[in-house]
């Protein structure tokens, strides 16, 4: 008998765990499983997902567990900050001025952490941070939950959100191996602690396993494997597969144009987003690049609001506001509990593969577009001197360092460089492209194909272990 327990912590582990091939090839490997999910119960109705669903209580953090968990995180940015911007722009962001409780404990944590900030205080905060769950009753629920699924690993999806901290508790004390999937290609250089500590760590690639044995000194190589990601996987699984009239239909594209994708970020990170479409669609009306279609698609973390002036003001973009459906509101990360579906995954798709240019302000939606050889541009134009909100700090984060060094897209900082930069690709598409290709084999260290089947295997792996 063999036993796994898959945490889907969002909508994105939805999407690459449970929308990808990875539960089927998982009941290859294992006798049974279990998934033990931070989406409501409903997300699953409409899905063959042939395994048991256990729609978990949700965790509400106390103010002591805040604590401890907000000391460890800035204990990690403040010990890793001299050698990395993204770190530093993260601790900065943690930094309050309010007058609150909150406010005066999180300037007591910076005092504090600037001194006690080795990676044995950062353990011995995550020990305590753990002891604070003992006495909470949805804690209680959850050891309960696992004792009766006698589960032999507990796999996951994603190592930050702090709601997953009890379950690792748990697991720990019950002495279930753990594994995590690290979520992003830049979780590890530029975001906070993860949650706890894993057995196990499955990653993206070769630079992924380093940039885990240099943050996280107490990791060895031995428990670390290298299995690509499952976030493309639908771009080589033929039920997701459309053609180009289906495409144009969609979203009313004239096939005879080229077409152009910018692709938003979500507010918090992207907010330049509306000048960097309002200046194509100015120069597509004043004939400054050749005749295309310009379709526009928004973030599935926000409802596309801030966009509201652009449709009226442009009626020929075309708009793709990605059908993600909000399950659960006042959730303590209200955007993990939106959830892909079937069809939008499919029109993403399509986007990817049958436009033949993308626009993006430096995102992962490179990667997505570079899955098909698409050229790729980003924009960058705010800085601290020009009054825009500042995207060029992002130019400095260490995993987009990496897309800098490998020349595969057009980093643009005005409107004439991204105008330049939009002609040379349309009338040239394969510019770049060896240096696209250097890229992804860098971040993406396995083939798209056969990515949920090493994943399964490897937890399978691990769960036989002694």
């Amino acid at each position: 008998m063999s036993k796994l327990g898959i945490v889907i912590t969002d909508g994105v582990g939805f999407r690459n765990f449970v929308l990808t091939d990875f539960c089927q090839k998982a009941q290859e490997s294992f006798t049974e499983i279990t998934i033990f999910s931070c989406l409501p119960k409903e997300a699953y109705k409409d899905l063959d997902v042939f395994c048991k669903i256990i729609e978990l209580p949700v965790f509400e953090e106390k103010f002591p567990t805040w604590f401890l968990r907000k000391l460890k995180e800035v204990a990690h940015l403040q010990l890793h900050k001299s050698e990395n911007e993204g770190i530093t722009s993260n601790l900065k962001k943690n930094e309050s001025k309010t007058k609150s409780i909150r406010g005066y404990s999180t300037r007591f944590i910076f005092k504090l952490s600037s001194f006690l900030n080795s990676e044995k205080w950062i353990q011995k905060f995550n020990k305590w941070q753990q002891r604070s769950f003992r006495n909470n009753a949805i804690v209680k629920e959850y050891a309960n939950i696992l004792k009766s699924e006698n589960i032999d690993i507990l796999f996951f999806t994603h190592q930050r959100p702090p709601f997953i901290a009890p379950l690792i508790y748990q697991a720990e004390k019950n002495k279930i191996k753990t594994a995590s999937f690290i979520f992003s290609w830049d979780n590890l250089a530029s975001k906070g602690r993860m949650s706890g500590n894993f057995n196990y760590y499955l990653v993206w690639s070769d630079l992924m396993k380093s940039e885990l044995l240099h943050f996280y000194s107490s990791v060895s190589n031995d428990q670390i494997e290298v299995v690509g990601t499952p976030q493309f996987e639908p771009y080589v699984l033929d039920r997701y597969q459309s053609d180009k009239v289906d495409f144009a239909n969609k979203f009313n594209i004239d096939v005879t144009l080229k077409t152009i994708c910018f692709s938003c970020g979500d507010v918090s990170t992207s907010q330049n987003d509306v000048l960097y479409i309002d200046t194509i669609a100015n120069a597509i009306i004043d004939k400054k690049i050749p005749e295309v279609n310009f379709l526009v698609r928004t973030s599935p973390a926000e409802d596309g609001k801030r966009f509201k002036d652009l449709l009226e003001k442009y009626p020929f973009i075309k708009w793709n506001f990605p059908k993600w459906e909000l399950l659960r509101k006042n959730h303590q990360e209200e955007w993990s509990q939106r959830v892909p579906t079937i069809e939008d995954i499919i029109d993403l798709r399509s986007i990817l593969e049958f436009s033949d240019l993308n626009i993006n302000m430096l995102s992962t939606m490179s990667l997505d577009f570079m899955q098909f050889n698409k050229p790729v541009i980003n924009p960058a134009f705010g800085n601290l001197e020009n009054g825009l909100y500042d995207d060029q700090r992002f130019l400095r984060y260490a995993h987009i360092e990496n897309v800098i060094k490998s020349n595969a897209t057009r980093i643009v900082k005005n409107r004439e460089e991204l105008i330049d930069s939009i002609k040379l690709y349309i009338k040239n598409p394969d510019t770049d492209l060896e240096s696209r290709k250097q890229l992804i084999r860098l971040q993406i260290g396995k083939p798209l194909e056969g990515t949920s089947e090493r994943i399964a295997t490897t937890l399978r792996k691990w769960s036989q272990k002694k």
